[in-house]
């Protein structure tokens, strides 16, 4: 019987702030980054379990050691058993007691618990030689019930309702498995859109995207309103009037503020405006989408769990879901909030772009897709061009759409001298800076 023997950690960071990649009205230099874990076993076949949480730099290290703190729930635990029960698994992680003391379900040891999870998933999906998104679309929809924690979500989805929804899509399964391996999953780009680029490297980002095939890009904004309206008239004539630009305002603002700056933005014809105020105000939301419409409203990339988007949904605040892999409890906690997006039929449109987050999210994307809302139609999945090469399986995106992974696990797995050069703060690339 195999068990269990460790979870090894790593602060690993990538000094993007040198380039203002990823630079934004909040987060202006960052430095992006990941809690980074291994687990292994002594199953004797030297697969392991790979799994991290994103962050942006300083505060990495107390990810890191959230992540670490959590050998206790697993190490000399039953191998088999474990994976085969990750539905349980999560929910006895995430609802220990005195876990939940530091939450419950939100914060540093929350995302730890997801990082966990993920990793988990991970290990399960090598073992079964599938990539996670191929593994989870295989599953019975009593399976993927069994993943959700259905907990504080009686009003809005119940075991029953996941289940008709599932059953649901279950005729064409193969045939839009089928499909993917062939077209892929569509993609917007955020790339020429960071606020510390100038005006010339927009333009040209953005002529390049549309050169690519992508038919929506996301540009920043908030920082100064003629700035923006200068940015976004620069970007609109370089992709021309069939290119959606959607605008991304990372919490910055009030919400009279937030209504009157994309007003004036409205004639540029934007597709959605992302986390216009405090990610935690749900009211807000509501407020500033009734104001803004018909422009639509995106945010949930630092919504802490799945009651978050469960109360976004019941308060019409949102137009668009926006999941991410790292933030909340990992794999189980995401499939509840797609099921909660088809209930209320909003798209599910990822938050990427940080490390390793679009090599995790597009299983999630590509898992809706085959099992759960069998549709494309208005959905895309962030892609920002950084990093990918230090991924084993890395994200591939040709014509504006994300290539499905064929490579069994979660793609979340570092090459080795990448974790190497980069671990902070002693690595190469920090000591030499």
């Amino acid at each position: 019987m195999a068990r269990f023997v460790s979870i090894d950690t790593a602060d690993v960071r990538f000094p993007t702030s040198r380039e203002l990649d990823g630079s934004d009205v909040m987060n202006p230099e960052p430095d992006y980054s990941a809690a980074y874990l291994v687990i292994t076993t002594d199953a004797g076949d030297g697969i392991e379990g790979h799994g991290f949480t994103f962050t942006t730099g300083r505060g990495n290290e107390v990810q890191t050691a959230a992540a670490s703190s959590l050998a206790p729930w697993l190490v000399g635990r039953d191998v088999d058993h474990v994976l085969a029960n990750l539905g349980p698994f999560g929910r006895e992680l995430t609802t220990d007691p005195q876990l939940r003391w530091l939450g419950p379900e939100k914060g540093v040891i929350h995302m730890a618990c997801g990082a966990l999870i993920n990793a988990l998933w991970d290990l399960r999906a090598k073992r079964e030689g599938l990539p996670l998104w191929d593994l989870l679309s295989r599953l019975t929809s009593d399976e993927i019930a069994d993943l959700v924690d259905f907990t504080y979500l009686s009003d809005a989805l119940t075991r029953d309702d996941a289940l008709t929804i599932l059953r649901a899509a279950e005729p064409g399964r193969d045939d839009r498995r089928a499909a993917l391996l062939e077209q892929g999953y569509p993609a917007y780009t955020t790339t020429p859109g960071w606020l510390g680029y100038d005006d010339a490297k927009l333009a040209r980002l953005a002529g390049d995207a549309v050169a690519d095939g992508f038919e929506l890009i996301k540009l920043k904004v908030g920082a100064s309103l003629d700035e923006d309206i200068r940015r976004m008239g620069i970007a609109r004539a370089t992709v021309g009037p069939d290119v959606g630009i959607a605008i991304d305002a990372n919490q910055r603002w009030e919400i009279d503020e937030a209504v009157a700056w994309v007003t004036q933005l409205a004639r540029f014809d934007p597709t959605w405006i992302e986390e216009p105020t405090n990610p935690d105000d749900i009211l807000g939301h509501a407020a500033i989408r009734a104001k803004v419409a018909p422009v639509k409203v995106a945010t949930g990339e630092h919504a802490h769990n799945r009651v978050m988007f469960r109360q976004l949904l019941q308060a019409d605040a949102i137009d668009v879901v926006q999941i991410d892999a790292s933030r909340v409890g990992g794999v189980n906690e995401n499939i509840a909030i797609i099921l909660l997006a088809a209930k209320f039929g909003v798209p599910v449109c990822p938050h990427a772009g940080g490390v390793g987050l679009c090599e995790l999210v597009r299983h999630l994307s590509m898992f809706d897709f085959v099992a759960v809302s069998g549709t494309t139609e208005g959905r895309y999945i962030e892609y920002v061009d950084h990093l990918h090469e230090h991924f084993i399986d890395p994200a591939i995106v040709r014509g504006g759409r994300y290539l499905a992974p064929t490579m069994p696990g979660f793609s979340a797995q570092m090459r080795a001298e990448s974790l190497a050069a980069h671990r902070f703060p002693d690595g190469p690339v920090w000591l030499e800076a």
